[in-house]
């Protein structure tokens, strides 16, 4: 659904197919959205929505059985809309998407269109329908979860391994007596014994708590017994609780070989799957959305290169890799699988409580951020900057340099850059006057705005006098430019962000 909305912004009418006869909103699945996510989500239609609906946090506190060992603040980026997280439930996040899409007359959202397979040659993509005409266009984005019909009917592999261990998962609407919203992770605790807990905030009163439990549990005779509120009283204490939703899982490591098939793209579960610590699932799927969207635009009016659809599978497995890396490193801390993965868990907790330098050692879930696209054939890369020595570890702050998120900042007449973008590509100048406009200045008509101005993003990116900036239309810097004839060097950058050249 983002990815139509988004179409839709480029003047692109889709059909959403949906298995299922109506939409079901049974329990919270993903909660968690990150800041610049709420951007895509904006430009979708609905990002103040979901902000609104949901809990904004700040503050991500750990504890080892009985001691706190690490207090986290999340700070506001300066430039941003948005907190730095925001748990809405996924059912909440689909409800609103699906009423921006009641009000889009170029998405067309279709229950009980169960697709099986697709078919594809060089004008375009078909999809066969259970039981009903098949349906045919340009372009197809696969996004049918992690049991994905398409994928199996296109031959891919799901690369990659289960865990065996098994979690607990409830909504529960209970008052916690919390201050102010918070996460909280729980090694050890006395009353979940050599196991762990996550107790994430959510709207409504309503709390996830989410326990390891043994193997063998049974989430049905736990219930029946009296055991599970037993658990739940652990984390409530004497307080009255409503269950709204439970299930248990288990979790996996996968992702398939390619995500692009021709004219298909696979995006999200389909995909690719990951651990849920760290809120990488839901957000990286929104971003290969956006990734998505802009480039079929492209390609469906003919201003596409070559390598404009194929660049989604370099990026977006690149961040699927990126984001499977730092959750394996996370499921190796939570759930060690060999003697010295075991060992050093238990070394790091113990020193933890008396020494601080142990305590970034603790990994309870590096939390999602925007992947960089600095090794993207549609990236210039300028001479001046070190790539070897791009930093490229979990939360680190990255430069603005090409390849990267750009920064947000409010713009002269009011409209931040965030909401500016897409599904144009925007030219940021310094006192930079152009001879012409901007799109007269190309040998392609690639939809191209431009705004000249002294503001804080030329302190961000370093513009000098007579350099510009370019940004894609997901947002993304894609070249920094200077010279004498900008011109040629604008064209040159353009073709290369729309496929038509090799870096």
């Amino acid at each position: 659904m983002t990815a139509a909305l988004l179409l839709a912004r480029a003047s692109v009418p889709t059909v959403v197919l949906e298995a299922e006869p109506n939409r079901t909103p049974i329990g919270s699945k993903s909660i968690c959205v990150q800041r610049d996510v709420l951007d895509i989500l904006q430009r979708a239609g609905v990002g103040d929505a979901v902000a609104d609906a949901g809990v904004t946090w700040y503050r991500g506190r750990t504890f080892y059985r009985e001691h706190e060992v690490l207090d986290l603040t999340f700070p506001e980026v300066p430039g941003s809309a948005w907190p730095p997280f925001v748990n809405t439930p996924q059912s909440v996040v689909e409800m609103l998407l699906e009423q921006r899409i009641a009000g889009e007359p170029l998405v067309d959202l279709r229950y009980d269109h169960r697709v099986t397979g697709v078919e594809q040659d060089d004008d375009g993509v078909t999809a066969i329908v259970d039981g009903r005409k098949p349906l045919r266009g340009t372009h197809c984005v696969v996004a049918d979860g992690s049991r994905s019909t398409v994928r199996r009917a296109l031959g891919l592999s799901f690369e990659g391994h289960s865990f065996p261990d098994k979690f607990l998962i409830a909504d529960v609407r209970v008052d916690l007596g919390l201050e102010r919203p918070e996460r909280r992770f729980y090694f050890d605790p006395p009353w979940n014994p050599g196991r762990q807990v996550l107790v994430h905030p959510q709207p409504d009163g309503v709390v996830r708590i989410d326990w390891q439990v043994p193997e063998e549990f049974d989430l049905d005779a736990e219930h029946a017994s009296g055991v599970l509120d037993a658990r739940i009283r652990k984390v409530a204490g004497d307080a009255e609780y409503e269950i709204v939703w439970m299930s248990s899982y288990t979790f996996h490591q996968r992702c398939v070989p390619t995500m692009r098939v021709g004219r298909v793209l696979l995006a999200g579960d389909a995909a690719h799957l990951m651990s849920p610590f760290g809120a990488r699932g839901l957000n990286s799927g929104i971003a290969d959305a956006e990734n998505a969207a802009w480039k079929i635009a492209l390609d469906r009016d003919g201003l596409a290169g070559p390598g404009l659809l194929e660049s989604y599978d370099i990026e977006r497995r690149a961040a699927a890799a990126e984001n499977l890396r730092i959750t394996g490193t996370t499921m190796r801390f939570l759930v060690p699988s060999t003697e010295e993965d075991r060992g050093r868990r238990l070394e790091v907790l113990e020193r933890s409580v008396h020494d601080e330098s142990a305590r970034p050692l603790i990994d309870s879930g590096k939390l999602s951020e925007p992947f960089w696209y600095v090794d993207s054939p549609l990236t210039t890369r300028p001479s001046t900057v070190d790539y070897s020595a791009f930093p490229r570890e979990p939360g680190v702050p990255r430069p603005a340099v090409p390849g990267v998120l750009c920064p947000d900042v409010r713009l002269d007449w009011g409209m931040r850059l965030r909401e500016y973008v897409g599904p144009k590509f925007v030219l940021l100048t310094h006192q930079c006057p152009l001879d012409s406009a901007p799109s007269e200045l190309l040998a392609q008509p690639v939809p191209l705005e431009h705004a000249d101005w002294d503001g804080p993003l030329r302190t961000v990116l370093d513009l000098q006098p007579e350099t510009a900036a370019l940004v894609r239309p997901d947002g993304y810097l894609t070249a920094v430019l200077a010279g004498d004839d900008l011109r040629d060097e604008l064209d040159t950058a353009l073709r290369r962000a729309t496929g038509w050249c090799d870096r």
